[in-house]
């Protein structure tokens, strides 16, 4: 009996180390399919983006900049490759708020909107309740998603000006892991917005180049999510 629940256990924790992300190519084919339908045979697809202050365009704090945030630059550039797409982007995210208070308000607020795909942006924030609380609440928002049959898109945080991105020593590195291993396990897609900043900074561009104040970016830094999350979709 020992020996069997010793084999489930290693069988469970290799399931586990053997996840990964969902494959960039196949998991939203059926949305790149209905993105590329023409009318009639087409439908309305909704895309929410749920989080903080970063998706919801807070620039330099109060100025709240809409158009230049990477969810209306991901509504461009996808209507840029499919012209007869009918896609709503909805943002339901809040300044200030941290994972826990979107998990309070996601069945009635996000979920409610019918997504096709769900993007969540925590991260940033999180840092003010610890990796154990922000887990938990993400891992509700995830599983309350996927018992719906929404695709979801986990977004690694931005910069924060006040820490040094190529650190390993950095706290939001520990938040991007996170978000990482969450993706894998949950087998849905990510948006490593932190590896592609630290990327930039690695080889030498300033941090400060793509922000509008110490934790938000500016529209470079926005244009950088944005070209992130299209991948998902070209």
């Amino acid at each position: 009996m020992k020996r069997i629940f010793f084999l489930l256990l290693f069988l469970s924790q290799a399931a586990v180390l053997g996840a990964q992300v969902a494959d960039r190519d196949t998991y939203l084919s059926d949305i790149v399919a209905e993105l590329g339908k023409r009318w009639p045979e087409s439908r309305t697809l909704n895309l929410v983006f749920h989080g903080h202050s970063v998706p919801a365009g807070y620039a330099r704090t109060p100025a709240v900049n809409t158009l230049q945030a990477y969810p209306h630059r991901v509504l461009c550039g996808i209507k840029d490759r499919y012209a007869t797409a009918v896609v709503n982007v909805i943002t339901t995210a809040i300044g200030g708020e941290q994972s826990e208070q979107g998990a309070a308000r996601f069945e009635a607020e996000v979920l409610t909107h019918r997504p096709d795909v769900l993007f969540i942006d925590y991260a940033l924030n999180d840092r003010t309740i610890g990796l154990e609380r922000s887990e938990k609440a993400w891992r509700s928002m995830i599983e309350a998603a996927l018992a719906r049959g929404v695709k979801v898109i986990l977004m690694t945080p931005t910069p924060d000006l006040g820490e040094d991105i190529r650190s390993d020593a950095a706290p939001l590195g520990a938040y991007a892991q996170m978000i990482r291993r969450l993706a894998a396990e949950y087998h849905v897609g990510l948006a490593d917005s932190y590896a592609c900043f630290r990327a930039k900074a690695d080889v030498g561009e300033k941090m400060s180049s793509f922000m509008s104040q110490v934790n938000h970016p500016d529209a470079r830094g926005h244009a950088v999510v944005a070209e992130e999350i299209l991948r998902w979709f070209y």
